[in-house]
């Protein structure tokens, strides 16, 4: 669920790069990559480590 919204994020703020008609809109575009990107280097840490200790479900597992 996290890794989908940090890649929705990521697509937002590209689409947003794209069509942006000034600097100040460049800068906000590019706090909200950067932070998906933080937070989907976070997300993943968390998935390997649970995957690790067998606590990960896939989905579709239940």
């Amino acid at each position: 669920m996290t890794l989908d919204l940090v890649n929705q994020m990521i697509g937002l703020a590209n689409k947003g790069d794209r069509d942006r008609e000034d600097t100040t809109c460049g800068i906000l575009y590019g706090i909200l990559r950067d932070s998906a990107y933080k937070i989907k280097k976070l997300a993943e840490e968390e998935k390997s480590a649970h995957q690790k200790k067998g606590w990960w479900i896939e989905d579709g597992e239940i």
